[in-house]
């Protein structure tokens, strides 16, 4: 009996001592399969951040006309150097008024023979040697060639062509000594300080869309610069073929380098959130319709689902899902799953 004891001892004492060897083994072969992830983090931080709209436009003169003659005549002198800044009522061109000049004279003097005609009608009415009806005819025949009188002078005026408006005169159509018409195209007209950028945004930005906001564009022929201005008019009518909202802005142009015609990347500024919530948007993991992010905790990784809003250059807003301080990954989420043990650094787009 007392060797079965022995014997039981034995066999218990035998199986205590493979638990002890074993479950050390196990466990180190669980903290194994279980070791911390190495992943990039960054921080979610708060600032300022430009709610905006980006659109494509076309810029145009501030005022913009082709001057041409009211009235036929041959072109006697040009006053301008083509593509070179003229003034305000600066002269352009003259016409030969060596005609209108003497049609002037014609009109005048029939006028004043009008004049003297209605002065003897009117005395001789007084006196009753003449008739109402003659007085009448008299008085009529004086307004008449006064009429006349203006329309010559007018046309003696229109011999002479000057600017509108101050801005840069173009290419001329015509030379010295040609006889041109009345409505013929003679030279652009171009003012340029300001220019006007004429753009689309989708009718959903109606709402947001003010009179005086500001505007940035960029244009091809300066890539590497920025153009600050702000809206001056917004068209009263939404555009049903494409579902857009017509926008005019001016932009300050007082070197003279920007041009009407140049194609224009335009950049609406719809307001500032003055603390917005931002993180990498490398840290952003899809998963169907959702966002979701990997929020580090005391060195594990929770899958986190997010809220998200604005995009800009590299960063993206969280409306909802993190505070400020958290830390979410930003590299390696490809090795994770909900609740894995991380080791942490911070990564370059921290």
């Amino acid at each position: 009996m007392s060797q079965i004891c022995v014997a039981a001892r034995c066999y218990v004492t035998a199986i205590l001592v493979l638990a002890a060897i074993a479950i050390p083994a196990a466990a180190a072969d669980q903290s194994t399969d279980r070791e911390a992830v190495r992943v990039e983090v960054a921080k979610v931080v708060a600032g300022p951040l430009n709610e905006q709209v980006t659109a494509v436009g076309t810029l145009l003169s501030d005022e913009a006309v082709t001057i041409s003659s009211e009235i036929s005549g041959r072109l006697e002198a040009i006053h301008f150097e083509e593509g070179q800044p003229v003034k305000e009522s600066a002269p352009l061109f003259s016409l030969d008024d060596s005609v209108y000049k003497a049609q002037l004279a014609d009109a005048e003097a029939k006028a004043k023979l009008a004049e003297q005609t209605y002065q003897r009608t009117s005395k001789l009415f007084s006196s009753k040697y003449a008739t109402a009806q003659s007085a009448d005819e008299a008085s009529s025949n004086v307004a008449v060639t006064g009429a006349a009188v203006e329309l010559a002078r007018v046309q003696l005026e229109k011999t002479r062509i000057t600017a509108p408006f101050s801005g840069i005169i173009g290419l001329r159509h015509v030379s010295v000594g040609e006889y041109i018409t009345a409505g013929q195209a003679l030279v652009n007209l171009e003012a340029i300080d300001p220019v006007k950028a004429d753009f689309r945004v989708p009718e959903r930005f109606l709402p947001a869309i003010k009179v005086g906001q500001s505007i940035r564009i960029r244009v091809d022929a300066f890539p590497d610069e920025t153009f600050d201005g702000e809206i001056s008019a917004i068209d009263p009518r939404i555009d049903v073929s494409g579902r857009s909202l017509m926008v005019r802005a001016k932009v300050p142009n007082s070197q003279q380098r920007l041009r009407p015609g140049l194609f224009a990347r335009v950049t609406v500024l719809l307001q500032i959130k003055e603390d917005a919530l931002t993180i990498p948007e490398q840290a952003i993991v899809p998963q169907g319709d959702d966002q979701f992010v990997y929020k580090v905790q005391d060195g594990r990784a929770t899958l986190t689902k997010v809220s998200v809003g604005m995009r800009r250059s590299g960063h993206v807003e969280i409306l909802e899902g993190l505070k400020e301080g958290d830390q979410v990954v930003t590299a390696g989420q490809i090795k994770l799953h909900d609740g894995s043990p991380v080791s942490a650094v911070t990564g370059t787009g921290a």
